[in-house]
């Protein structure tokens, strides 16, 4: 056999080894509280922000947001687009979901029902603008795995949890 033979399975079992260790290092270092609080985070950001741009002050919506829900959206269902019925209800539900939603899921309290309403948001958004999709599939999956995972133990929902199991 000639030396380059004999190095073959050598080469091969340390790009194995090298392999392992980095795989070893990104497992400790993507640790699922870590995942599961970043997704959270993650999901906030563009509800929030949207969201905040929709009040005037305390529960009084501004003009601009009533208008979008009675002049610009409309559902992109067979047939249609419709307008949305009852705007101002719904531009004001909206509101409220997309401030609401976020902060629960900031602090990890009612994680799962935060996550699941901002998944239906994401659907009827998605119903609203159909272009956006590639933007609201990454809601939807973000949605999804926190409903799915929940919020991980870096959460109120989490301390909760061990409050009740520890009683």
């Amino acid at each position: 056999m000639s030396e380059l033979e004999n190095r073959k399975p050598a080469f091969a079992t340390c790009v194995a080894t090298k392999i392992g260790q980095a795989s070893g290092l990104v497992q400790k270092l993507a640790q699922p509280w870590l995942t599961q609080l970043v997704l959270r985070l993650a999901l906030s950001v563009p509800f929030w922000r949207s969201g905040i741009l929709k009040w005037h002050g305390f529960l009084q919506l501004n003009d601009t947001a009533v208008d979008l829900f009675t002049d610009v959206f409309q559902l992109h269902l067979p047939g249609g687009p419709y307008p949305f019925p009852a705007p101002a209800v719904v531009a004001f539900l909206s509101a409220c979901g997309e401030v609401g939603f976020p902060v629960l899921l900031v602090l990890g309290f009612g994680t799962r029902f935060a996550a699941l309403g901002l998944f239906l948001m994401t659907c009827t958004i998605e119903l609203t603008v159909p272009d956006g999709w590639p933007i609201h599939i990454t809601w939807a999956a973000m949605a999804l795995g926190i409903a799915a995972w929940g919020p991980g133990a870096i959460s109120i929902d989490h301390l909760l949890s061990r409050a009740v199991k520890r009683s």
